[in-house]
């Protein structure tokens, strides 16, 4: 299927929309790009199955552009033959999923073409009636259509009017309905502000708000705080410039006192080299550090201008009348040259110069702010922290309290297999959510939730405490491997701390990693071969397969039970054994790869 899914992309990927993202993070990015958003809505496609009418429109699509009869008698084989299948409007399409086939994004993107080419028509039809004023003294905000296409789902942006989104929207619709075939929710397709109103999209969050709101301005108690940091750090270099120039005066001293006993008991030095060169120098750079350092002080300055210009009869017009002009000239030189470096400026005179321009800088910034949030809007992008808390609680880290409680199908595991497994759901979410505005929601769920669940399994594996738990393996929950030496694969506070934005292409989603469980066997039958792709190892151990659902006894498609927006691995690969080298079994638990990349049709279940 990935030469099927190469050649059909090699023919329609140079005609795809720029719209139509292969990548989530790229389509967020995006979205979070777009200003001035005033509407927007979301194309709602009810969960339906990709039906033989809908098989037949793809396949047409493909022989206009494709002439091979054999190629399209296999693609029409692959459907058939349910070795292709998936359905519209779910939430398991390119989630890493072992049901989901590699053609499906690229049959997809195919079969949403006419949907894409109608939303590029429309926004060259807008673009046209509305130029953009080239007057660069003049602020305008044309009206505009964005649009983002990822797999089935879509959403439009505009800038304009609602009777202007509620047109667009009743054409990308009737292209769906009549054109395609598909079945469309028309009300939760329905047109939102995008000001007061939050708009769900690929597992976040969009609202459009003032560009304040995204980057505040600091507050008081930050701007003292602030002060006093610098304030307190320009102390500590001064303290330290200080000893170091109060160990130069002891050295000098030891070297002077060291050489004037040497002198006076009659000793002679001889050196190979000559060193006045290298101590005048060292003197002169010490003595201009000095004078400079000397003459940056207010009382230092006041006192040496009133020194050179007091009590001078130069100044006198009777005296300088008699004198030579040259002579004058230079005293009159010397005058201005006095109170250009010497004649300090009051204190309070400074003060207010400097507390003046700072309330002009905050003016300045002020009125820019407000002229901003008056005339932009910015794109937020936000986590769902509900659904994110109640996936942590549905998944057994956090008990009905919200505290982190252990999960005791993991005690049989491994202290480095427990460990992973709570890395790679941990890494994923970090992963998947670090474009968002709220990560550091994500980040305190990972670093206290996730973490202490894990210390609070081992300690129930092992019957000691959390306190012995924590001592044993530190925060960083380090595990010692085969050879003794210490590992990290949990993140540790500090990493997560410094995370933030990545440029990611398309991050793995934690839905097959947080419904997942492996539970290795006790077989001594070690001689089967890696069913990870491309492995050839027959050091393996066998695993078992725990899916969440089948655990909680729950119906991944009744939201009420279950998270929504959360796929789920198919109950048939539940309690499936399977046989993994140490590699590509780390690789599992830590999330590096996923079922798809294991050969699911050799699993069985005849273990003892």
């Amino acid at each position: 299927m990935l030469s099927a899914a190469s050649a059909l992309d090699a023919v329609f990927a140079p005609r795809a929309a720029t719209f139509a993202y292969r990548a989530r993070h790229a389509a967020i990015r995006y979205l979070r790009s777009i200003a001035n958003a005033t509407w927007f809505f979301r194309v709602a496609i009810p969960r339906q199955p990709f039906a033989p009418r809908h098989v037949r429109r793809l396949l047409d699509a493909i022989s206009g552009k494709v002439d091979d009869p054999g190629f399209m008698d296999y693609l029409r084989e692959l459907f058939l033959s349910d070795a292709v299948a998936f359905e519209l409007g779910g939430s398991e399409l390119c989630r890493g999923l072992p049901q989901e086939s590699e053609l499906t994004s690229t049959l997809l993107n195919i079969f949403f073409d006419p949907v894409d080419r109608e939303v590029m028509a429309i926004r060259e039809e807008v673009h046209k009636k509305n130029p953009r004023v080239k007057d660069d003294s003049v602020r305008h905000m044309p009206v505009r259509v964005y649009a983002v296409r990822y797999l089935d789902e879509t959403m439009v942006v505009t800038s304009g009017s609602k009777m202007l989104t509620l047109e667009v929207r009743d054409r990308i619709l009737s292209v769906l309905e009549r054109g395609l075939e598909v079945k469309v929710d028309r009300f939760g397709s329905s047109v939102h502000s995008a000001v007061s109103e939050k708009m769900e999209f690929l597992g976040m969050e969009f609202q459009a708000v003032p560009p304040s709101v995204l980057h505040p301005p600091m507050s008081e108690k930050a701007k003292r705080a602030r002060k006093m940091y610098l304030k307190r750090k320009a102390a500590e270099a001064q303290e330290l410039k200080n000893a170091r120039e109060t160990r130069r005066k002891k050295l000098g001293l030891k070297i002077l006192n060291h050489l004037f006993k040497k002198v006076r008991r009659g000793h002679e030095f001889e050196f190979a080299f000559r060193i006045e060169d290298e101590v005048r120098q060292e003197f002169k750079g010490w003595a201009e550090e000095t004078v400079v350092e000397y003459f940056k002080s207010q009382e230092h300055r006041r006192h040496w201008h009133r020194l050179f210009t007091s009590g001078d009869f130069l100044s006198l017009n009777r005296v300088r009348d008699q004198l030579p002009t040259a002579l004058v000239d230079s005293y009159d030189h010397l005058q201005e040259t006095l109170d250009k470096f010497l004649m300090p400026r009051r204190g309070h005179d400074i003060t207010e110069d400097e507390e003046m321009l700072a309330e002009e800088e905050d003016e300045r910034q002020y009125e820019k702010r407000i002229v901003e949030d008056l005339t932009e809007l910015k794109m937020r992008v936000n986590a769902p922290i509900e659904l994110v808390r109640k996936a942590v609680k549905l998944a057994g880290f956090t008990n009905s309290m919200g505290r982190p409680r252990p999960i005791k199908l993991l005690i049989c595991l491994d202290d480095a297999d427990i460990i992973k497994w709570y890395a790679g759901v941990g890494r994923r979410w970090l992963d998947f959510f670090c474009c968002c505005r709220n990560f550091k929601m994500i980040k305190i769920l990972v670093s206290y939730h996730l973490r202490f669940s894990c210390f609070l399994t081992l300690a129930e594996k092992h019957e000691c405490t959390k306190r012995q738990a924590i001592s044993h393996y530190t925060k960083d929950l380090k595990v010692t491997n085969e050879n003794g030496v210490p590992e990290v694969y949990f993140p540790t506070e500090k990493e997560i701390k410094m995370m933030g934005d990545k440029n990611l292409s398309d991050p793995k989603p934690v839905d097959g990693a947080l419904t997942m469980i492996l539970v290795r066997l006790a077989v001594d039958d070690t001689s089967l071969p890696c069913l990870a792709h491309f492995c050839a190892g027959t050091d393996t151990a066998l695993y078992r397969i725990r899916l969440l659902q089948n655990r909680l006894n729950v119906d991944p498609l009744n939201e009420k039970k279950w998270v929504q927006g959360l796929s789920a691995i198919h109950e048939s690969l539940n309690k499936k054994c399977l046989p993994l080298c140490s590699i590509h079994a780390s690789d599992l638990l830590l999330g590096k790869i996923t079922l798809r990349d294991i050969d699911c049709t050799q699993l069985f279940v005849d273990v003892v």
